[in-house]
């Protein structure tokens, strides 16, 4: 359940994403033994903070952006063996309820779809505070991580090991970093 919050500094209004100064990043164990991380490099979203100070967030991420430094790793994470961008171009998340869990930090529930699929979400979310920004009005941070398994979003290409274990994990960790600015 979302009930007001108290957000020092953070007053009500639309604080839209700043996709130049955020940051949305993913980690997958690679081989057993070591990780992929990578990031989506365009995305939108805000933060609505409403009169009684309830927050709510929308965000969107084009999935075609993802970027692991590794443009063939790209174009198969692309494909239909994936991510499937030709009929699964965005991957959207809306909240359903904050609730929070000690001073600056949050839980953030929500609805996260990828690939088609829609399931619940929460994000445990740290609060960094508002600065009055560089003349365009305040900016706020945000720092949030989430835990997904990739099959539960029908991504469920399998490449086994001869030894055990697979190429790609199955676990997959979202982390966010993000600064918003209110909007005039």
């Amino acid at each position: 359940m979302t009930t007001a919050l108290a957000l020092p500094g953070l007053s009500s209004g639309t604080w839209a994403i700043d996709p130049t100064h955020s940051t949305v990043g993913f980690v997958v164990r690679h081989l057993v033994v070591s990780k992929v991380r990578g990031t989506f490099n365009d995305f939108s979203g805000a933060i609505t903070i409403a009169e009684d100070g309830t927050p709510s967030v929308r965000a969107e991420i084009q999935v075609a952006s993802i970027d692991t430094n590794h443009e063939q790793r790209d174009g198969h994470i692309k494909s239909a063996d994936y991510f499937d961008v030709e009929q699964f171009p965005t991957a959207t998340f809306v909240s359903t309820g904050v609730r929070g869990d000690g001073p600056n930090y949050f839980v953030v529930e929500g609805d996260f779809t990828l690939h088609g699929v829609t399931k619940p979400v929460e994000l445990d979310l740290e609060f960094l505070g508002v600065n009055p920004g560089m003349g365009h009005g305040p900016v706020a941070g945000f720092e949030a991580s989430t835990t997904i398994n990739r099959k539960d979003f029908g991504i469920t290409v399998d490449m086994p090991l001869e030894g055990g274990g697979a190429v790609v994990g199955d676990k997959i960790t979202i982390n966010l970093e993000i600064e918003a600015g209110l909007q005039g």
